[in-house]
């Protein structure tokens, strides 16, 4: 009897972690674009809920590269976010002020007859 418990408590333990994954996958992705106001949970709370699963043991090959495979998609988010290089932006690549000052405007007298 101890071992049907068992089996049954591992199997529902296992399907919790099913329900959760499958959630994280629904909902992560829709969750970090947001809204206006930016990402409704970051990018830091989805990695520590996967983390979370990876501690909790005694997940499967299917369940493993399933998180794996979130948290590769979390590292490709944060990297979207990331600048590019660390060179300069257009506006600092744009000539200084002083070669930029507008140079008066000469007329010559004859052209207006």
């Amino acid at each position: 009897m101890d071992q049907t418990f068992t089996a049954h408590k591992g199997s529902s333990h296992a399907a919790l972690i099913d329900q959760d994954i499958a959630h994280i996958r629904r909902v992560m992705r829709p969750s970090l674009h947001g809204d206006l106001g930016g990402p409704i949970l970051p990018a830091a709370y989805w990695r520590k809920r996967l983390y979370d699963l990876l501690d909790s043991g005694n997940l499967s090959h299917a369940q493993l590269c399933t998180v794996d495979s979130l948290l590769l998609q979390l590292d490709e988010f944060d990297s979207s976010l990331a600048p590019v290089s660390q060179a300069q932006s257009p506006w600092e690549e744009l000539a200084p002020a002083a070669a930029a000052r507008p140079q008066p405007v000469t007329t010559n007298p004859s052209s207006h007859l």
